[in-house]
């Protein structure tokens, strides 16, 4: 199911089909840096029937594979995601993480604002966050150009330091739009 398409990008539900490229991505120690690490075609296929069979349904919403138009190539994941024992129950998180091959293309800016603007547009949420690590200074750009502020600092569970919590509301949003 395809959820937004902007000029160079289509995101759109995953398919146990995107194993093999996710994999790519999940495998590559540059882009998995400041997240859990490099992970097994296991655990993507674990991350990824999770999606497809709970968490579209259970929240309107999800992790979206994000593909390339010009080649139909599936070139990372980008969406909106929930962990309620990570900042107050009710944020919705967005998230992003493309192959490195793709990286210096606008296309993590591209497919964060399609997410963004599906978020309060679609979905109506009221607000989004971003939780980045402070020297993780590519994604800080993308909140940035996104119209997101930062907030605060959180310290997660098994974490040696702490994290920013990056937000915006609806209500900035539509100034920003307008």
């Amino acid at each position: 199911m395809i959820i937004v398409e902007t000029p160079r990008l289509i995101l759109r539900h995953f398919d146990v089909a995107d194993a093999g490229p996710l994999q790519q991505v999940f495998a590559d120690a540059d882009v998995m840096h400041f997240g859990p690490g490099v992970q097994t075609p296991e655990w993507v296929a674990k991350w990824l029937r999770a999606w497809i069979d709970r968490r579209y349904a259970t929240w309107g919403f999800g992790m979206w594979a994000v593909v390339e138009k010009s080649s139909g190539a599936v070139i990372g994941y980008c969406g909106l995601t929930q962990f309620n024992n990570r900042c107050a129950p009710e944020d919705v998180e967005l998230g992003y993480r493309l192959a490195r091959v793709h990286w210096g293309r606008g296309y993590a800016t591209e497919a964060a604002a399609a997410a963004r603007d599906h978020a309060f547009g679609a979905l109506a949420l009221p607000r989004i966050i971003a939780m980045i690590d402070p020297r993780n200074t590519a994604s800080l750009r993308v909140a940035v150009k996104l119209g997101m502020r930062y907030e605060r600092d959180i310290l997660l569970e098994g974490y040696t330091h702490p994290d920013g919590v990056y937000a915006i509301e609806r209500d900035e949003w539509e100034r920003l739009r307008s």
